[in-house]
């Protein structure tokens, strides 16, 4: 029986997860990760590899992916004057060269402070100081700011992966292209190139939408009732080439399969805004969770999701609340790897 989603938890979507199934690391090759699928309609669960993915997916299907690239946010300093060390994390772009930072610790990071970060490569002065203690900040360098960053800028990993990052690419997925994440679009880390191309040989269309993820999608959900959770704003856009795509496999009984919860979230964000599928850019805080009516959506491939978090909720929604708990408790029995660098599972 479906609980009662008018007054759901935030308790609700807990599951105990052992610490060794969290992912420290990716596994080589990309798709040869594990898949867990799941019938939404009967609850039926299945045990394949990502590789698999194309024997779920048929002619005149089309698959949405996130095209967004993640930013080497991270950046350790010195304080102009008195060398005292800190770390900056970009949040957003604002306009021109200047972002929303996050600074650690927060008390160096008054207004007009100033700081050095890559021995002199890059410059940055706090302009402001904003909402839950953000600061503006402007830069400047003397090369491409963002040749700079990836000379000396460090992947935002996620708080529970402990491991170093060997390869950047790796937090990035093989089509990424519209640098602007502050965290990767996991799911899609688990395609090749390879494999891309033996989806689009079936006859499946691959259309790309931009989500711009935000470190907020790690921002646990606080609020007992998950009614009273403040959701974090993200930017999207989508192209009149893949509005094309998603509306014809619509009218041709072709399903729309969204990879992973940025490009479900800029899909339902502007089917609920706009009424259809068209070109569109914005921001979106859209909150998913049970009792939600999906405008496009017909399937999900995501990855596991953090106990009483937002994406948990999200794929509640898709899936239904006992059948998604229910496989949460088969993943964690059969070992599956979770969260980032983790297995994928198929909703359909």
């Amino acid at each position: 029986m479906e609980l009662d989603y008018k007054n759901l938890k935030t308790k609700d979507f807990f599951y105990d997860l052992p610490q060794e199934l969290i992912a420290q690391t990716p596994v080589e090759p990309r798709d040869s990760s594990r898949l867990l699928t799941l019938n939404r309609k009967t609850g039926e669960i299945e045990h394949r590899h990502f590789y698999d993915i194309i024997d779920y997916l048929k002619p005149g299907d089309c698959l949405v992916l996130n095209d967004s690239r993640v930013l080497p946010a991270r950046l350790f300093g010195i304080k102009d004057g008195t060398g005292a060390k800190v770390e900056f994390l970009l949040l957003n772009h604002r306009e021109g060269d200047i972002w929303e930072v996050l600074t650690g610790p927060g008390r160096r990071a008054k207004i007009g402070s100033k700081f050095t970060f890559g021995d002199g490569l890059l410059h940055a002065e706090v302009l402001d100081i904003i909402e839950d203690g953000n600061r503006l900040a402007r830069f400047t360098c003397e090369e491409n700011f963002y040749e700079v960053l990836d000379k000396i800028g460090q992947m935002p990993l996620p708080h529970y992966i402990k491991a170093e990052l060997k390869d950047n690419e790796r937090y990035q997925t093989v089509y990424s292209k519209e640098i602007g994440s502050a965290a990767a679009p996991t799911a899609g880390l688990h395609f090749t190139p390879a494999l891309l191309q033996k989806i689009k040989e079936k006859g499946v269309d691959l259309a790309f939408v931009t989500l711009h993820v935000g470190l907020g999608t790690f921002r646990p959900v606080t609020a007992e009732k998950i009614t009273d959770h403040k959701m974090h704003s993200e930017h999207y856009y989508l192209s009149a080439k893949a509005a094309e795509q998603i509306n014809r496999a619509k009218q041709n009984g072709g399903r729309v399969i969204a990879v992973g919860t940025t490009s479900c979230r800029t899909l339902e964000a502007i089917g609920s805004k706009e009424g259809c599928i068209r070109e569109s850019a914005g921001w979106t805080n859209i909150f998913i969770y049970p009792g939600y009516k999906f405008k496009v959506l017909d399937g999900l491939i995501t990855n596991f999701h953090l106990p009483e978090s937002t994406l948990i909720m999200l794929v509640s929604a898709l899936a239904g609340y006992q059948h998604i708990m229910n496989a949460y408790q088969v993943a964690v029995k059969e070992k599956y790897r979770f969260f980032s660098f983790g297995d994928a599972m198929f909703i359909y």
